[in-house]
């Protein structure tokens, strides 16, 4: 059994780079979109092994982001929970409202028969696995609930899982198909355990993380609204200012970060939605709450490193 390099930039023309790593992405994830924050430069590299039912791929690269829509879940034939555990770098992980960071030494896991979208800010290093979504769903562990949340690593189950993950890649090219099945197997198991440990887990930690669900939900509902602040939402949840902070603590960004970045990704799908092709970006970004276009148009391309009309043009 052996794990084999599935596609390197390296041997590509700069400019034949980009678009061919999208194009990959799109083929071996299943459906996604990729962009590059703007840069006009890039390299990367991906390897792929199988441990019977279970895929492991390691990538390399320049900083990128990658956004799985309705549209290509709807394409999609086989559904996977896929895993993604840093060596170096970090990802930002979005799905079902939920927003979580994660670096070197932990895990996280999100549901590709959902939308969702991952920030990886940096160059990364990344080990990603996707283990068949039908073979973790058991009676009693709420799936949908775990997803895109910190898994763990540092202590326990969780620990025992990513040294699995790691030492499986790492030997991989040296088992043989029966050994790589069982080793599939073991991951697998590992997983299911760990997600029901995190399922079980009644801590500060998983109460703030409950807080955090009650505030996304609540921006959802009113991020078309250009008062909603941090002031609105402790009055709409009946909470201080203080304790919202607090439970945004070591999310990776502010509370009014999270604001700015949804109402923008929200800008950044609808510009890129087919239906909305006609309708002028002014009236798109006031849709979403900016009520200032030359700001705007500033914050846009600070998130996205393109001007709007220039992201709208590229899909």
């Amino acid at each position: 059994m052996s794990s084999a390099l599935v596609m390197s930039t390296d041997p590509l023309a700069l400019r034949e780079r980009a678009p061919a790593w999208r194009e990959w992405m799109g083929r071996h994830f299943g459906g996604l979109e990729s962009d590059l924050y703007g840069d006009t430069s890039f390299d990367g590299q991906l390897a792929v092994g199988h441990a019977g039912d279970v895929i492991l791929t390691h990538l390399e690269a320049n900083r990128h982001r990658v956004l799985r829509t309705a549209s290509q879940v709807r394409a999609s034939e086989e559904g996977y929970l896929k895993i993604i555990a840093p060596q170096h770098g970090s990802a930002a992980v979005e799905q079902q409202g939920r927003r979580t960071l994660v670096g070197a030494g932990g895990w996280t896991i999100y549901d590709t028969t959902e939308r969702y979208m991952v920030s990886n800010p940096e160059r990364t290093d990344h080990l990603i696995v996707m283990v068949p979504k039908t073979r973790l769903i058991t009676a009693g562990l709420p799936i949908g609930e775990l997803m895109a949340r910190h898994v763990g690593g540092a202590l326990g189950i969780s620990r025992v899982t990513l040294e699995t993950l790691r030492s499986t890649w790492q030997e991989l090219p040296n088992m043989s198909a029966a050994s790589a099945r069982g080793a599939g197997e073991m991951i697998m198991r590992l997983v299911h355990l760990s997600l029901h440990e995190l399922a079980g887990q009644s801590t500060a930690h998983t109460r703030r993380e409950a807080l955090r669900d009650r505030v996304r939900q609540t921006i959802a509902q009113q991020l078309r609204d250009p008062g909603l602040n941090v002031d609105r939402l402790a009055e709409l949840l009946g909470c201080s200012k203080r304790h919202l902070h607090n439970a945004y603590a070591g999310s990776g960004e502010t509370l009014a970060d999270s604001i700015l970045r949804q109402r923008l990704e929200a800008c950044m799908r609808d510009l890129r939605a087919p239906e909305l092709a006609t309708r002028p970006v002014t009236e798109i970004a006031l849709s979403w709450g900016f009520n200032n276009v030359s700001h705007f148009s500033r914050v846009f391309r600070a998130h996205a490193g393109l001007s709007p009309s220039e992201w709208r043009a590229g899909a």
